[in-house]
């Protein structure tokens, strides 16, 4: 017994739904790094499933560059939080402003 590839698509489009929300409202930058790894994993489940149904090897292919860049997203964006959690106790969105030396 299969499931049907809408199924999947619509888990994708709730994900994808799910994190820019996240993204737009939340203003921690852990969460919104959060909420746009969401969206990268709702996009790969949406590659996959296009590829599963079409029986095209590409979009399976495709999803390793996609994960190539969210995990470099994933390091500087990490390495900025880091360096502003060093000069305070909390960040938001509007801190990234003391980066600038």
């Amino acid at each position: 017994m299969s499931v049907p590839g809408a199924w999947y698509l619509s888990l994708a489009a709730v994900l994808f739904t799910i994190g820019a929300l996240g993204l737009l409202v939340r203003r921690n930058v852990l969460v919104m790094f959060m909420c746009i790894e969401l969206m990268l994993n709702a996009a790969n489940l949406t590659l996959v499933t296009y590829s599963r149904m079409l029986n095209d090897i590409g979009g399976q292919a495709l999803v390793f560059f996609v994960l190539v860049v969210a995990a470099a997203e994933v390091v500087v964006g990490l390495g900025l939080v880091v360096a502003i959690f060093r000069r305070r106790r909390d960040a938001t969105a509007d801190d990234l402003h003391i980066l600038k030396g």
